[in-house]
């Protein structure tokens, strides 16, 4: 009888021990899951809160999320699905794949921003960055770009998000004339990568004059590598705003805590890291003020096209790019 209860106290003892800790699965872009991305950070402080066990997926660039989710459908191991845009979000809701958040968030955003679907977490301006000592006079505009013989590396807008930034950011400026505009940029193109990291790494490497990236690049070589040769040119049509935003799957086995972790994406704790690991400005201005060179490059036009003019413009601009890289 002794043994009997002493085994029954036993087991009862190990039940907790073996209870697993629950897993959060974030679906996100390569860049924020590296070591001096956001994702290290974000892990910890989550993990802090969550009594979780918070994993992320690296997949490719921010525009081949959404390809791997329509393809996956309801299966994705994903819970959640961070670093979409506003390209992306009509497209995304219509998947019938994202559940309402819920949640009223008081962002800092320069745009008024409302999405049952997409909260935002960061955001930024797209740019042609280059190295001031290699180029002392950059051009003004894609017209200037167009007309000089500097070469660029662009990102391919069927699987990155800034290469689809760039599509509707020459849409955005010139509407019916953008197919004249690429033709004309066409042998300035050296290559198309998949996705950022490979185009940034080729312009580092002197591959290209230009780059296409963010206008708070320049803020990254200066305040972690002590470098202010880097600048963002500034164009007189304006430059495309770039909303990035994470959503809940509907189909998630935990959507008490896929809901923690988006409220927890808007706090100061998430908010904080994103500037100087993401290199974007946070969603909600955090407490700490953010440093010196982020609005050194800040374009006087901001344009941004709603979601659903963007997914209705997008296929059309895709085409106007592909013939005119061509030809």
């Amino acid at each position: 009888m002794k043994t009997t209860l002493l085994a029954a106290g036993l087991s009862v003892i190990a039940i907790p021990a073996l209870a697993e800790t629950p897993v959060l699965t974030v679906l996100t872009y390569d860049s924020f899951t590296s070591e001096w991305g956001p994702g290290p950070a974000v892990e910890k402080a989550f993990e802090a809160t969550c009594a979780c066990d918070l994993q992320f997926i690296p997949s490719g660039d921010g525009a081949a999320l959404l390809a791997r989710i329509r393809l996956e459908g309801a299966a994705s191991v994903a819970d959640i699905v961070l670093g979409l845009d506003t390209s992306l979000t009509a497209a995304a809701t219509a998947t019938g794949l994202f559940a309402p958040h819920g949640l009223t968030p008081a962002t800092t955003l320069p745009v008024d921003f409302a999405d049952p679907a997409f909260l935002p977490f960061d955001w930024g301006w797209f740019a042609f960055v280059y190295d001031t000592t290699k180029l002392p006079d950059a051009p003004k505009s894609f017209e200037a770009l167009a007309a000089s013989d500097l070469r660029i590396v662009i990102q391919d807008p069927r699987s990155s998000t800034p290469g689809l930034g760039l599509l509707l950011w020459v849409k955005a400026a010139y509407g019916d004339r953008a197919g004249e505009i690429w033709a004309a940029l066409a042998d300035n193109i050296v290559t198309v990568t998949p996705g950022w990291s490979e185009a940034y790494g080729l312009f580092l490497e002197g591959e290209a004059d230009m780059v296409l990236s963010y206008t708070t690049s320049p803020a990254y070589h200066l305040l972690a590598e002590g470098d202010g040769t880097k600048a963002a040119a500034l164009f007189d049509e304006g430059h495309y705003l770039q909303i990035e935003v994470a959503g809940k799957l509907a189909a998630t086995d935990r959507p008490d805590l896929a809901d923690a972790f988006l409220a927890f994406m808007l706090t100061d704790a998430f908010q904080s890291v994103i500037p100087q690991t993401n290199w974007m400005y946070p969603a909600v201005t955090p407490a700490t003020v953010l440093a010196a060179g982020f609005d050194t490059f800040r374009p006087a036009t901001s344009l941004l096209m709603p979601p659903d003019q963007a997914e209705a413009a997008r296929d059309p601009a895709l085409a106007e790019w592909l013939e005119a890289l061509a030809k």
